[in-house]
């Protein structure tokens, strides 16, 4: 036997130590300080030196036990039968050598049948029923002595407190794994976080933490569930044949058990298990760290036996990990398609949700507030599924000396422009928004869009091509196109590209309004920007308003007046507009006479569909004439149009006796004021 040397001794005692501490971290205080991949990387490295080297085991060594010491908050409760942990598998030749010790153990040949049960990520507990009714709860903490947490099980609605059927054992333990749904975490974190509070890093995290509330009514408010895994039976003579029959009886009885288990012959069966599950892991309303798979006959299960802290029976499979340890080594600020600024750790590398990541989102600034990160912290990055990673955690204990604050920018990183963050708002923005690379689609798109200067024809699809080819720079750039520049594009032919030229054409002398809103101002919609037009008459006019005078507007509060303000003071956004007056864009104040607006004062209302035109198009034209266009039928409503289909707010007017047009009136007498 090789004898160890001193750094080997050393080391393992170094490893003892952390991972006794993380255990306590894990177990006791609900508060991990590494993800689970890091303490199973540890937990690894340590069996292999006491394999090599058995003379360096120590009694105390947390390779020879289950879990760790259990805090006296609640009553302690020493487990009947161990619950035992589970050996890990981390890749695919692991788990066929797992199945051929197996078989070398009970001296065959034959393919083993297997139960595969996804590995939920929860807190496992134990339930003990006297003549099927619940008497006792509680955790696994150590395997051997747990906590009683009786009361708090009982407020799961997922807990059976009494058995169902007539067939029920005097005493039984049941066996699970308490969870909480990613929508219920999700939910609970948003609420924790509009409070103030500390939020979780993870669903498992959160689950153990509201389990063990001292409060069974807290436990109670927190969405936990409960799945069974196994069933043990004072005479064991009672028992099934095999875990499969145990678990469905368990199901009988009322419990909760997982609907993807299934069985598998043989190790290449098991990997093909594997391998499905994590297909669906993302897609499932919980989360899950692996594949747990279990010899199905109990006969052989009490053939194999266990080892000081696992069965020989089973063994957990684990999927790639979601959560890891790297570093924050920069901090960059992105700007959005709509001006949002969102700060972007960039990582030392690390493998994590079966991908290298080295960027993370760290979302806005309050976010990075609430997490103290800073530039140089060690943290936890999660990746679940095809979720953008994000930093959840700072494990400040690690933090550098020169540890750096992340401060927002002053400018846009892209354009230059000024950054705004309006006061009781979450995300800060960037104010160039006509002029700004990084928003120049899409402000291009609501340019072009039917509600703002409707230039028909110009989609997504071709936004994409004119900017990519550097033909469109800004919404300026649009009146500068020649015929020649589109004919050469893809599936832009000589007659579709004039279309488009002629289209750009009619929008030079838009409304006002209409100019306003296409502008794509912040907060600044259909509404605001006619009541813009009509109480300013002018664009210069809105222009050089200041913050007080803007408010003058219905509906213009301080937030509007502020992104007003912000984007007309940006010389980027004032150079562009000048752009689009120098390309001949000339946008048209609307007279208002009493003869134009023959519909002041009315309110009308538009129910059914309209064949001839869109219930927008309509609903404009009625505004064009004065007309207050509005949701709901009254006894002060005007005249209802109703096309097809037309429900319960005709038969309202009918029975107010407010007038009523079909479609072909509507048409009628829309052409008589001129709007065809």
């Amino acid at each position: 036997m090789t004898k160890a040397s001193p750094d080997v001794i050393s080391r393992a005692g170094e490893l003892r130590d952390i991972i006794t501490e993380h255990n306590y971290q894990y177990y006791v205080l609900d508060d991990p300080r590494v993800p689970d991949a890091e303490y199973d990387r540890l937990f690894r490295e340590l069996q292999d030196l006491e394999t090599q080297y058995p003379d360096i085991v120590t009694p105390d060594t947390p390779t020879r036990r289950v879990g760790g010491s259990v805090e006296t908050t609640f009553e302690e409760v020493v487990h009947r039968i161990p619950m035992l942990s589970l050996d890990n598998a981390f890749s695919d030749e692991e788990l066929r050598d797992f199945d051929r010790r197996v078989k070398d153990r009970l001296k065959t040949g034959d393919d083993i049948e297997y139960v595969c049960e996804p590995k939920l990520d929860g807190l496992a507990v134990s339930l003990h029923y006297e003549s099927g009714v619940l008497t006792r709860a509680a955790t696994r903490g150590d395997g051997y002595t747990g906590e009683d947490i009786t009361a708090n099980i009982r407020t799961i609605p997922s807990v059976p407190l009494r058995l169902r059927g007539d067939k029920v054992p005097e005493l039984v333990e049941v066996r699970g794994e308490v969870y909480m749904p990613r929508e219920g975490f999700e939910a609970l974190n948003r609420r924790l976080a509009n409070k103030g509070e500390k939020t979780f890093v993870n669903p498992r995290n959160a689950a153990a933490g509201s389990l063990r509330q001292k409060k069974p009514t807290v436990t109670a408010r927190r969405p936990l569930e409960l799945c069974a895994y196994s069933v043990a039976l004072e005479d064991e003579s009672l028992l099934p044949a095999t875990h499969w029959e145990g678990l469905q009886q368990v199901s009988a009885w009322g419990f909760r058990i997982n609907p993807e288990m299934r069985r598998a012959t043989g190790a290449e069966d098991c990997l093909q298990a594997y391998n499905e599950l994590m297909g669906k892991r993302a897609s499932l309303p919980y989360e899950i760290d692996g594949i747990v798979f279990k010899v199905n006959s109990l006969a052989l299960q009490q053939q194999l036996g266990f080892v000081s802290r696992a069965p020989r029976w089973a063994i957990a499979q684990k999927f790639p990990a979601q959560e890891e340890l790297t570093v924050i080594e920069d901090v960059e600020f992105q700007v959005g398609r709509t001006g949002a600024i969102t700060p972007v750790a960039r990582l030392k590398p690390v493998f994590v949700g079966g991908v290298t990541v080295s960027n993370a989102t760290l979302h806005n600034m309050d976010e990075i507030r609430r997490l103290d990160a800073r530039i140089g912290d060690t943290v936890f990055v999660r990746r679940a599924g095809d979720v953008i990673p994000q930093v959840v955690k700072v494990v400040a204990e690690r933090r550098p000396a020169n540890a750096r604050e992340v401060e927002l920018p002053d400018a846009c990183p892209v354009c230059q422009s000024d950054i705004v963050q309006i006061e009781g708002e979450v995300v800060a923005r960037c104010s160039g928004g006509l002029f700004c690379p990084a928003q120049r689609k899409e402000a291009i798109r609501h340019y072009a869009s039917r509600k703002a200067l409707d230039i028909e024809g110009l989609g997504d699809k071709w936004i994409d091509i004119l900017v990519d080819r550097e033909l469109v720079n800004t919404v300026a750039d649009l009146y500068l196109l020649k015929k020649a520049d589109l004919t050469g594009l893809e599936r832009m032919g000589e007659k579709s590209a004039g279309n488009l030229i002629d289209a750009i054409d009619r929008s030079r002398k838009p409304v006002l309004w209409k100019f306003l809103y296409a502008l794509g101002i912040r907060e600044v919609g259909e509404a605001t920007a006619k009541g813009l037009a009509s109480y300013f008459g002018t664009l210069e006019s809105i222009s050089e308003a200041d913050e007080d005078a803007l408010q003058s507007v219905p509906d213009v509060g301080p937030i509007v007046a502020g992104h007003i303000r912000s984007f007309f003071d940006q010389t980027h956004n004032q150079e562009t507009i000048q752009a689009l007056k120098d390309a001949g864009v000339q946008w048209q104040a609307e007279e208002i006479t009493a003869s134009q607006k023959p519909l002041k004062g009315e309110t009308w209302v538009l129910t059914g569909s309209l064949s001839g035109m869109t219930r927008d198009d309509a609903k404009s034209k009625l505004e064009s004439l004065g007309a207050k266009v509005a949701g709901s039928v009254s006894g002060k409503t005007s005249c209802v149009v109703a096309g097809e289909a037309a429900g319960s707010k005709l038969t309202k007017a009918e029975n107010l006796g407010v007038p009523v047009m079909d479609e072909s009136a509507f048409v009628d007498f829309l052409a008589t004021h001129g709007l065809e």
